[in-house]
């Protein structure tokens, strides 16, 4: 009896173990991804613009275009990580 109500209480266990563990590894993840995100579209938009200035030429349409979509993406980056500073602090509060 005992060993029996042992493994109904270590399943339960394990299971809100592992379900609480998988809810504070996601609860975190939300501004690294969001800055993960955003350094993405830096790297996508700079290889972009690299690769019509190798294939079309660095005054073309293309490359003309993938420069303005660069500087966007930085201006947002930069956007984005002072306003995350200005909400969170720049952690010298203390």
């Amino acid at each position: 009896m005992q060993l029996h109500l042992f493994r109904f209480f270590s399943g339960k266990g394990m299971t809100a173990t592992a379900v609480l563990g998988g809810f504070l590894l996601f609860a975190g993840a939300g501004p690294a991804n969001a800055l993960a995100d955003c350094n993405r579209r830096v790297a996508y938009t700079d290889w972009r613009y690299h690769e019509a200035v190798e294939h079309f030429g660095p005054y073309s349409s293309a490359a003309r275009h993938w420069a303005q979509e660069h500087h966007e993406a930085l201006e947002h980056c930069a956007r984005y990580e002072r306003e995350w500073r200005e909400h969170h602090g720049d952690g010298d509060r203390w």
